[in-house]
């Protein structure tokens, strides 16, 4: 069978989940285990799989999303805690102490404090703590939800202190070492290290003017979609902060990344970002002088709003310091930096704590395990939310709601995640160098697709290699794993059409940042903590649009960069 017949196959399944989610608004829970029995059909059928490799390939992705589901409840727990504790009511307080206005906490919260913890945790966390907050601040669940999924993508690419370059690109150190050996005088890397350097730097070039434009953007959509008075422009008039979010971000983010490594440029830029906006935002530095907000609760949408109700009141009343309603959140980001980061000895310690599954159903390549204590679920959410029971005095019944209330929202989520991630685990085993399991030698379901993309477009390439990344994260829901199927092919388009490795590498990079976007489980748990589980087609209609806008743009740069300023370039 050709590859653009794989192609054709591999890409059945996402149609049946974008056709029934987005075009008959099917919930996840419906339409994501028909789409895994089309991958599942298309595995046997097509690739000819055996079956027994299929279920076991399954049952390793039900495993992995067993650990999401661990993050999605820690991030429901802890939402609970706070809301039984009062002290989501007191941080409310606070927040309207620094700013009444929608728009101004929306780039707070969604834009720079999930920021910073993209940087320390990734793997869907700041989503799963953004979102919510921004719930109980007032926000409409759907607007909340919409707001962080896009905002987590320009801080991805550095995201979980570096993991989606340092881990992602590890496929290409030997081919990067052969470079060396061969060019080393020509190239601007002379390691695997400062090839790694190298890509962080382009990255974030490809990254800066979706880091000024997403926030105009997404407060302009927010206030045309969500706003009493749809109008784009009332979340145009916030441009200045939004102006002054971004240089406060950009200038630590891109410092760290081009000086230091791919670790901790959004981890840095996030906190510094953070601190200087509340405090220039407390002084009504650039925040518009009129203030903003979504308008009477009882005159929304009912398409806005789920199962957890936000903050609807327009008052609230401090039960307690900020100080002691914000040391959960607090806690939560010391623990992700100091569990994070290797030199400091507690990542090699939790991370090796697993329960594993080896050989599944007999196959030796398929494997799975739990990191149950290095999950940000456990370590920090869960532990945190149990520590504030006692930190902000709660009462036994009202902590037994709490954990009553959040282990019934798991429901919907886990139905629909076992599917989508087994759907994620047979696209990436499909591709096995085993004779007896892969007779054909085929490619992968994603790589078959990224391939017959690559032949449509030729020398157009820089234009679309972004998307590619954006297909990896869709389909995995990560940028590491985007990057880790999708470099080394990258590498060789690049070789192949005598561009400029570094450039079309990066590309991939920044493509899998801003999959995030539209990647379905990052959806599904984003649905889950804001209970809008169901809406999973809603709300991937809405992220399509920035998603687009974002990878035209990377799409340019990248262009601009291998044509015009570095055609010459290794």
């Amino acid at each position: 069978m050709s590859v653009e017949l794989l192609a054709l196959v591999a890409l059945l399944p996402i149609l049946v989940a974008l056709v029934l989610m987005v075009g008959l608004r099917w919930p996840a829970t419906k339409a994501m285990p028909l789409a895994w029995l089309v991958c599942a059909l298309g595995a046997m059928f097509a690739w000819q799989l055996p079956a027994s490799y299929v279920a076991a390939l399954t049952l390793q992705g039900f495993i992995t999303a067993i650990g999401i589901l661990i993050i999605v409840f820690g991030a429901i727990i802890i939402l609970y805690t706070l809301q039984y504790s009062g002290g989501m009511e007191t941080i409310q307080y606070g927040m309207q102490n620094i700013s009444r206005d929608r728009r101004v906490q929306a780039i707070i919260i969604g834009y720079l404090f999930a920021a910073f913890i993209e940087g320390a945790a990734g793997f869907g966390t700041p989503a799963a703590l953004a979102a919510p907050l921004l719930l109980s601040l007032g926000f409409p669940p759907l607007a909340a939800a919409v707001l962080c999924l896009v905002f987590n993508s320009f801080p991805v690419s550095f995201g979980a202190v570096g993991t989606p370059i340092v881990l992602g690109m590890t496929p290409l150190k030997g081919l990067v070492e052969k470079a060396i050996a061969t060019n080393g005088a020509a190239l601007n890397f002379t390691s695997f290290d400062t090839f790694n350097l190298v890509i962080g730097q382009w990255a974030t070039v490809m990254h800066l003017i979706m880091i000024f434009v997403l926030p105009i953007f997404m407060l302009g959509f927010i206030t045309r979609f969500f706003g009493p008075n749809r109008s784009w422009s009332e979340g145009f008039a916030a441009w200045k902060f939004c102006i002054f979010a971004a240089v406060s971000f950009t200038i630590p983010y891109l410092i760290f990344a081009w000086y230091v490594g791919p670790e901790f440029p959004s981890l840095i830029g996030g906190l510094v970002g953070l601190g200087i906006v509340v405090a220039g935002a407390k002084r009504g530095f650039c925040v518009p002088e009129k203030s903003w907000d979504f308008g009477d609760p009882e005159k929304w949408d009912p398409e806005w709003t789920g199962e957890i109700k936000g903050g609807q009141s327009t008052e609230f009343k401090a039960h307690m310091s900020q100080f002691k309603a914000w040391l959960p959140y607090i806690l939560i980001g010391a623990i992700l930096v100091i569990t994070r980061i290797p030199e400091l000895g507690l990542k090699g310690l939790l991370a090796g704590q697993k329960i594993s599954f080896t050989e599944i159903l007999g196959y030796k390549s398929v494997n799975a395990s739990i990191a149950y204590l290095y999950l940000p679920g456990t370590i920090p959410f869960v532990l945190i939310a149990v520590l504030t029971i006692f930190i902000h005095g709660m009462k036994g019944d009202a902590a037994k709601r709490a954990w009553t209330e959040s282990i019934a929202k798991m429901k919907n989520p886990a139905i629909a995640l076992f599917f989508a991630v087994g759907l994620v685990s047979i696209f990436r085993g499909s591709g096995i160098v085993d004779a007896a399991l892969n007779p054909n030698s085929y490619p992968s379901m994603p790589l078959a697709m990224a391939k017959t993309v690559a032949a449509i477009t030729g020398n157009a390439w820089p234009m679309f290699a972004s998307f590619v990344g954006g297909l990896g994260s869709f389909i995995t829901g990560s940028n590491t794993v985007s990057d880790l199927l999708f470099a080394e092919f990258q590498w060789g388009v690049a070789q192949q059409l005598d561009m400029p490795r570094q450039i079309i590498v990066a590309a991939q990079v920044v493509g899998g940042a801003m999959g995030n976007m539209v990647c379905i489980h990052n959806i599904v748990a984003a649905c889950a903590v804001v209970g809008l589980s169901g809406m999973e087609g809603t709300i991937l209609k809405r992220t399509a649009w920035p998603f687009l806008l974002y990878g035209l743009v990377v799409g340019v740069v990248a262009s601009v960069l291998t044509f015009v300023m570095f055609p010459n370039l290794f």
